[in-house]
């Protein structure tokens, strides 16, 4: 079995190529690739890269994540998270392969409190959630067969996140302020890796699991609730942290405006990815933890 991977440097990119390496002979680019193209915003370039490989399993973990720069350079969005995944799909659908690819709680307009099923109406707030919205359409327009996870709050020990930025002001600053009333669950690029090997592993058994998924580890917080629990941990591990403890302000999404509006209810239902593929979803301070412990042996 062939998996060509899309994005292999992202923070899921990465832990795709581990996760994914058992499965089979995987091939694994991203936009800087020389032979063969993983550059999602050359769409010729991607159909020829698919008809070259022939995969069985497309993975595409690549996308335009940057939420504000969207909102001045759309076109650069939609091409990359949108019409690149609809030729995925498409090509997808003629080699009979499988597509597999991430969206996000952005397709929703964060209103209300109630963690968002996958039959929610979506109302995209950002360029950012329309292009992903667009993207999720032209996959399931094209018939090919699918995985499609919504997630959010995505982090990992590589690379830049938000639980290292809180580190870092916290050992720098006397007072913080962090926005309390945007609620999510931080899931760990990790998690969302191995539980793609695992769905992929199912799909390829049973093809009748193609279809939409929410996918976040368990429990919710806001981002205050995030920024406090990582700096109470590195507190308790030692490290010489400036801020006092209740000098951590909540704050409004007002405090801190930005180019492009975020949904306040970022809760995601995960029921049917559980009963669909058997899984209990640890909860987010488990991933979280790992991931600080991993960070700080290595300031250590």
């Amino acid at each position: 079995m062939k998996i060509l991977l899309l994005g292999k440097n992202g923070q899921v990119g990465w832990e795709l190529q581990r996760s994914l390496a058992p499965l089979g002979e995987l091939v694994a680019l991203d936009a800087q690739s020389q032979h063969l193209c993983g550059d999602l915003s050359n769409l010729e370039g991607i159909a020829q890269t698919i008809r070259a490989v022939a995969p069985d399993i497309i993975v595409n973990a690549a996308a335009h994540t940057a939420v504000d720069k969207a909102e001045s350079e759309p076109e650069l969005a939609r091409t990359i998270n949108a019409l690149a995944p609809g030729i995925l799909a498409q090509e997808a659908k003629r080699s009979r392969a499988w597509l597999i690819h991430y969206s996000t709680d952005y397709v929703f307009d964060g209103t209300g409190d109630t963690p968002w099923l996958e039959t929610d109406p979506t109302g995209p707030l950002s360029i950012y959630g329309k292009t992903k919205l667009e993207g999720e359409g032209a996959i399931r327009a094209s018939g090919c067969k699918h995985l499609i996870f919504r997630t959010s709050w995505v982090y990992a020990a590589r690379g830049g996140n938000f639980a290292k930025t809180m580190l870092k002001l916290a050992q720098e600053r006397d007072s913080l302020q962090v926005i309390n009333d945007q609620i999510g669950a931080p899931t760990g690029a990790d998690l969302l890796a191995d539980i793609t090997a695992h769905a992929v592993r199912t799909a390829l058994l049973r093809s009748e699991v193609s279809g939409l998924y929410h996918l976040v580890a368990s429990g919710q917080t806001s981002w205050h609730g995030y920024a406090s629990f990582v700096i109470d941990f590195a507190r308790q591990a030692g490290i010489e942290i400036k801020v006092s403890p209740d000098a951590t302000q909540p704050v409004p999404t007002s405090a801190f405006p930005t180019a492009a509006m975020r949904p306040i209810n970022s809760r995601l239902d995960t029921s049917k990815l559980q009963t669909t593929f058997s899984l209990n979803l640890p909860h987010w301070q488990s991933g979280v933890t790992r991931m600080l412990t991993e960070i700080l042996e290595k300031q250590s």
